[in-house]
């Protein structure tokens, strides 16, 4: 099995490292990741600028450009075969509900996807990395079933509590959570006395009720949710379909 990783955190973070780490074992793997932190990219391509591919002491490829860039890059311009399989993480912090929208970490998963090929994206739910070998075990295992019987390609997001290897052994298929609006932004002033403003932390869990991506987690559960790219709106499409007949 061939299997393309990436990520938003970079290709330094120690998430994508566990998982290579533990993926190498079972496949033959290539990892693509950003050079720094694109945390929040969404499936955003950099077309203002050129750019450009290193390579790092262990094998690894970094792209100055957003997870989207990295994986677009490798299926059309580095690998000379197709990979099996896009693995996106490990993330550091949860990709659940809303957030998903905005996710770099599920815009690289979502990239292969879109260009036919199953595709997976892991996260931790709290930041710090604490027991991040234990959910790249977790990741391993999940590559390694048997998804035989999930239209291909597949795409899936995966959010894995940061606990030990032992206490993650319940897998609950589950739908996307909603939060409430973002807190405010956070104002403050630059050097110079100009008005700056910062992105102000995620909103609290609105939407979650069994079933969702949120109570999976609140139980302590991993969490595996289906997702697809079509935004349409079937009930409002019709009701346009008769409003402007």
């Amino acid at each position: 099995m061939k299997i393309l990783v990436s990520n938003d955190d970079g290709y330094l973070a120690p998430g994508i490292h566990a998982l290579a780490d533990r993926l190498a074992a079972i496949a033959d793997i290539v990892v693509v990741a950003p050079d720094s932190n694109r945390s929040g990219s969404s499936n955003s391509l950099t077309l203002d600028r050129p750019l450009r591919v290193m390579k790092a002491a262990n094998g690894f490829y970094s792209i100055n450009g957003t997870p989207s860039d990295c994986v677009h890059i490798a299926l059309t311009g580095m690998l000379d075969e197709r990979p099996d399989l896009v693995v996106s993480g490990i993330n550091q912090g949860q990709n659940m509900g809303d957030d998903t929208l905005y996710s770099g970490t599920v815009a690289a998963a979502t990239e292969g996807f879109l260009f036919g090929i199953p595709a997976i994206a892991f996260s931790q739910v709290d930041h710090g990395w604490a027991h991040i070998d234990d959910a790249a075990e977790v990741a391993r295992d999940f590559v390694m079933r048997r998804l035989d019987e999930l239209s291909r390609p597949f795409l899936l997001n995966v959010n894995i509590p940061n606990r030990p290897y032992a206490e993650l052994q319940k897998i609950v298929p589950t739908r996307l959570g909603k939060r409430h609006e973002s807190e405010p932004v956070i104002k403050s002033r630059d050097p110079h006395g100009n008005e700056i403003f910062w992105i102000g932390p995620v909103g609290k869990a609105k939407e979650a009720s069994e079933g969702t991506d949120f109570h999976a987690i609140d139980q302590g559960w991993i969490s595996v949710t289906p997702l697809q790219v079509d935004l349409t709106h079937p009930a409002q499409l019709e009701r346009l379909k008769r409003l402007l007949a």
